[in-house]
């Protein structure tokens, strides 16, 4: 099948399974209009995210890797009146564009946005978290496990985005780090005994790729 079909499939169950959200597609004009890269997760995605944060229980949430805040949204919306989301940003500039985003929508009282590094930001964040979601360079990501590790509790959920790469992530002798940084992450996973994890692939209008999956064990 091609990308094609995938995408009007992805259309196809946005318009039967999910209300007009013009909130929504708001983000994605401006995260457009501002030229952000245009590597969100799909309204499928968001909405999965959603309700796998829901599923969960979450009141506290970690985000690594904001972009334009649409994701961001997606989980702070599955939050209850007294929960929270602290998500993560390298650029100011994405940084800035999130940050009204999530006031149009709403939501600034339940979004702390942190600017820079997140292996700078990482130490400064305190307590643990319910729901950790992984979505930045994918260089880092074995980094950015081992730090939602350490922020994570007993039956805390962590969902790693882009980790398929196109089925690239089987080639062992690519020389494209984003999926060399995704086979080191899979290798330090395999081996961490605090964790069980599946990966789910996924086909869309984003293509070709998927996620992993875990929950911290008790």
């Amino acid at each position: 099948m091609s990308t094609d079909t995938w995408t009007k499939v992805d259309q196809y169950y946005s318009e039967k399974l999910h209300k007009t959200d013009e909130i929504m597609e708001s983000v994605l004009q401006a995260n457009s209009e501002a030229e952000l890269p245009a590597i969100d997760v799909s309204p499928n995605q968001g909405k999965f995210l959603s309700l796998l944060a829901q599923l969960q229980g979450a009141k506290r949430i970690l985000e690594i890797g904001t972009l334009g805040g649409y994701s961001t949204i997606w989980l702070a919306r599955s939050l209850p009146e007294d929960g929270r989301i602290v998500t993560l940003e390298y650029s100011e500039k994405h940084a800035k564009v999130a940050g009204q985003n999530i006031r149009n929508a709403g939501l600034k009282d339940k979004v702390e946005i942190k600017v820079g590094a997140a292996l700078d930001t990482l130490p400064t964040l305190q307590g643990t978290f319910d729901f950790i979601f992984i979505d930045a360079d994918k260089q880092n990501n074995s980094n950015y496990l081992k730090w939602a590790l350490r922020l994570s509790q007993p039956g805390t959920v962590i969902i790693t985005d882009n980790v398929v790469r196109g089925g690239r992530v089987i080639d062992e002798a690519s020389e494209d780090d984003s999926v060399q940084g995704v086979r080191t992450f899979v290798e330090l996973l395999s081996n961490e005994e605090r964790i069980d994890s599946t990966v789910v692939q996924t086909v869309g209008s984003k293509g070709y790729d998927g996620f992993v999956m875990g929950i911290v064990k008790g």
